[in-house]
């Protein structure tokens, strides 16, 4: 328990960007789990649509952790990693080994 006046600001402070570093890690999750299922979708019923659908949840999930990693929420290269893992299933979908 927090003994001074700046002790329980420091804790309420500490609340208060978990809770924020919390939205941005779910949503940023949840973008990149719909990527993950737009490329299976697409790799199931190639077409322009599934294609166009891989591509925008790819920018929406790029957005999103460009966004974390700016406020800080995660580390850099935490960011880079994550992004590398989302285009490496969309080039693995869409450029077929050749």
């Amino acid at each position: 328990m927090a003994n001074n006046k700046s002790a329980k600001k420091r804790i309420e402070i500490a609340e208060r960007n978990r809770l924020r570093n919390r939205t941005y890690k779910s949503s940023m999750r949840t973008l990149m789990k719909r990527c993950f299922a737009a490329c299976d979708t697409y790799s199931v019923t190639p077409g322009d649509e599934a294609k166009s659908s891989v591509e925008s949840s790819m920018r929406a999930a790029f957005s999103k952790i460009d966004k974390a990693v700016k406020v800080g929420v995660l580390h850099r290269n935490n960011g880079a990693n994550q992004k590398s893992r989302l285009s490496a299933a969309v080039r693995k979908v869409l450029e077929p080994a050749s």
